[in-house]
């Protein structure tokens, strides 16, 4: 039985390791957290492309149940003008809108599926060296433990240990954009179905949803020169949860309603981050080691691709891992033009996230997007996003 070492437990190394077991592979997952965090993260957007994949796997059902549909995305100005309603999803076609869960619930579903398939998960596990030698690849870990395979399989994210074997020299590109998030209860603030919302604030960029018990979802996209040093770089060293929520709630002050009323609510915790991108990775592949999701395309979240990217990957590497020549070439030549092009289109939106210092740009913009937004709901030139559609043509016989 051949042996792929997964490294990472997020969305694309357990992906990829069930899609293997069902075509007879032993595929491992190696994680370096000490154990899963049910709290970890916020929420992401997973896309039609992505839950095909889902599908394919057997886990939609359950991801849906306990998900927010949105397939239209609002957008406001600062002054609490709507500047257009966009699709999140196919143009006319709502039934194939984006769902919005946490990001927590994701891991959960597609980890505890990938343990019913038989693939085994370890903890604590952080990989520190790739080696190769003739028929096989030794991964090493920081607690002084190997494994042995046959391929290795990086899925470990945009700091991914395996990509520094595989191409050393890339460094990602920082986005310009902080992110940040949380939870809150707003009394008497309505729930969204079917929608979320974004302001373009004076400050800052800002989403929100309402779920239907109330929960609202928001994030907030700061805008920066360069990343802090540190978590803390924007208000000195040692700032707490507190200190950013202060921070967040200054920026957003001026904003319309329920903006300000959301930050008010929220308790904590609230973090800040530097969101960075990999607009292109060379190689995907060296020898017996190879990229998927975060780890090979990372993007900013500003097109709601992240997860179902890496879903993709997924299918495409074990459909060809599955056929009896090993072709990482034919892998990425598969999916390098769509992850780049994708790449490209998220970094496009988070130049319109970015606030300008320009009062007389921000009323350009305010002036121009519902121009521009008018026809967005019939706009078919983004379908192809979220058409891609590849069946997986492995399991067992």
């Amino acid at each position: 039985m051949p042996k792929a070492l997964v490294i990472g437990a997020g969305v694309a190394g357990p992906a990829v390791a069930t899609l293997l077991t069902r075509s007879g592979w032993e595929a491992p997952v190696f994680e370096a957290r000490s154990e899963p965090d049910p709290f970890a993260g916020l929420f992401l957007n997973i896309a039609v492309n992505g839950r095909r994949v889902l599908s394919t796997l057997g886990l939609e059902e359950r991801l849906l149940s306990d998900a927010h549909p949105a397939p239209n995305m609002v957008m406001w100005s600062g002054r609490g003008k709507q500047l257009g309603v966009v699709p999140n999803g196919p143009a006319e076609r709502p039934a194939d809108g984006g769902v919005v869960v946490r990001r927590s619930w994701l891991h959960e579903v597609i980890r505890d599926g990938a343990e019913q398939e038989g693939v085994k998960l370890t903890y604590g596990r952080r990989l520190a060296e790739v080696h190769q030698h003739v028929g096989g690849v030794t991964a090493r870990f920081t607690d002084g433990t190997e494994e042995e395979g046959d391929v290795i399989i990086g899925a470990d994210g945009i700091g991914s240990a395996v990509r520094k074997y595989v191409a050393p020299d890339v460094v990602p590109t920082f986005t310009g954009l902080l992110g940040s998030g949380g939870f809150a209860h707003v009394p008497g603030l309505e729930p969204t179905p079917g929608i979320q919302h974004f302001v373009f604030g004076a400050r800052s960029f800002f989403g929100y949803l309402v779920r239907e018990d109330g929960t609202v979802f928001w994030f907030a996209n700061l805008t920066a020169d360069a990343p802090p040093a540190d978590r803390s770089g924007l208000i000195g060293s040692g700032a707490t949860s507190d200190d950013w929520l202060a921070r967040l709630r200054d920026l957003h002050s001026d904003d319309p309603a329920p903006v300000p009323q959301i930050l008010a609510a929220t308790k904590g915790p609230v973090t800040v981050y530097p969101i960075f991108r990999l607009p292109r990775v060379q190689p995907w592949w060296h020898d017996r080691a190879v990229l998927v999701g975060d780890a090979v395309h990372a993007t900013s979240p500003s097109a709601g691709q992240g997860a179902s990217m890496a879903l993709e990957d997924a299918v495409v590497l074990a459909n060809h891992l599955s056929e009896p020549k090993r072709d990482f070439q034919a892998y990425e030549d598969a999916r390098r033009d769509r992850a780049e092009k994708l790449v490209a289109y998220a970094a496009g939106i988070d130049k319109q996230k970015r606030v300008s210092k320009s009062r007389l740009s921000v009323a350009i913009r305010d002036l121009m997007l519902p121009i521009f937004l008018r026809k967005a709901g019939a706009d078919h030139r983004n379908d192809w996003i979220f058409d891609y559609d590849v069946p997986f043509r492995g399991g067992r016989a």
